[in-house]
């Protein structure tokens, strides 16, 4: 699909509430991916918004950077033109949340902290096309090294069953090899982590920590939420973090049941917690902030690339429709197509309490570097 095809242009005045944002909270998070490209450049999208063609925009915030809204407001209209994108139905693209979980942790396993989370395993390898076994299927980016070469890495089952257990299960259990970075208390708890991607952990022993994504076994993600709704027990439009958290919390017994259908597995490193107010560091290599990154395909968009939102049936972040500019500056999983985006509402329980509620029609404005839109200027 070329740029023409995925985006159609429109002015700054077409974006609903565009003149009452907050322009240069944007603007701090625009700034960080500015200083990481230095190290390594991000990846061109599929859309084909060209890396390259940022790099006026990331040189000036370099520079001397806004010291208010206005000014802030004015270097996004300098150096971008918005592009409506429309979501592959041809309707409202879509937007849901996700925020950093706080919880106790202990660094070794006790009585109450008997849930791992787990380091890379030194026998899951990335799968390209270039060492992909014929057969395999071509969704998984990660397998399991053998003698014979890679195969399909163990499940979330598989690995939960050996770990937890600790039976051998064939050789499946990753037991009595040191990945454990840290043990919960609770499942659930370390689920939703695994869906989030990161957590702090308050440690037994004092320590405030971090863990953040490193790896997966590689299979699709299902959703509990979806499986649920399947099985009659929660009504889809009811389907949030919360009402998930109370049916596992009405039946204990089927945990495993539930969870385990969804057959990717997370695998976690440890990272400091250098700033308190903002996110861990995520796929665009830099720490995300609260209500201005969002995680987005990168395999149709370019990182550091910025979105103008409009979901007016959206109120959880500040009791108004939600319009906010935005950042791209991580993936996941179940963020596939063009006008699909997840919002970073932040760390702790009150960011869960938004990030749980968040499923919304959206309209997604793409801000498009000028010098990619013919006859568009300075």
């Amino acid at each position: 699909m070329s740029l023409s095809q995925a985006f159609c242009e429109k002015s700054f005045d077409d974006l609903p509430g565009w003149d009452e944002d907050d322009h240069l909270s944007a603007f701090a998070a625009f700034r960080r991916s500015a200083f990481h490209v230095l190290t390594k450049p991000y990846r061109s999208g599929g859309l084909g918004v060209d890396f390259n063609a940022f790099t006026d925009a990331y040189a000036a915030a370099r520079t001397v950077p806004p010291t208010d809204r206005a000014q802030a407001r004015a270097f996004f209209e300098r150096h971008f033109v918005p592009a409506h994108i429309e979501a592959e139905s041809g309707g409202a693209g879509l937007v849901t949340g996700f925020y950093e979980p706080v919880v106790d942790a202990s660094p070794v396993r006790t009585e109450r902290f008997t849930v791992p989370l787990l380091s890379r395993p030194a026998d899951l390898v990335d799968i390209d096309d270039a060492n992909r076994p014929p057969g395999m299927d071509l969704y998984l980016a990660f397998g399991r090294e053998t003698p014979n070469g890679p195969v399909e890495y163990f499940d979330r089952g598989e690995i939960e069953r050996g770990v937890l257990a600790g039976e051998g299960l064939a050789g499946k259990s990753l037991a009595g090899k040191g990945l454990e970075i840290a043990w919960l208390a609770d499942k659930v708890d370390a689920f939703f982590i695994h869906v989030q991607g990161s957590a702090r952990l308050i440690m037994s022993d004092g320590r405030l920590c971090r863990v953040t994504y490193a790896a997966k076994s590689g299979q699709r993600f299902t959703g509990p939420g979806k499986i649920l709704s399947e099985l009659g027990e929660i009504p889809l439009q009811a389907v949030t973090m919360q009402s998930i958290r109370a049916w596992f919390k009405a039946h204990p017994d089927r945990v495993d049941e539930i969870l385990w259908q969804n057959r990717s597995y997370i695998f976690f490193r440890e990272a400091a917690v250098d700033d308190p107010k903002l996110g861990p560091i995520a796929a665009a290599k830099v720490a995300l902030t609260p209500g201005r990154s969002v995680a987005v395909d990168r395999l149709l968009h370019t990182f550091g690339t910025p979105f103008y939102i409009d979901a007016p049936s959206l109120t959880a972040f500040d009791r108004k429709p939600f319009r906010r500019l935005m950042i791209a500056q991580d993936t996941g999983s179940a963020i596939t197509g063009s006008a699909r985006g997840d919002l970073f509402a932040g760390t702790g329980d009150a960011a869960g309490e938004i990030a749980g509620v968040v499923r919304n029609p959206a309209d997604f404005y793409a801000l498009i570097p000028r010098s990619l839109v013919p006859g568009a200027g300075r």
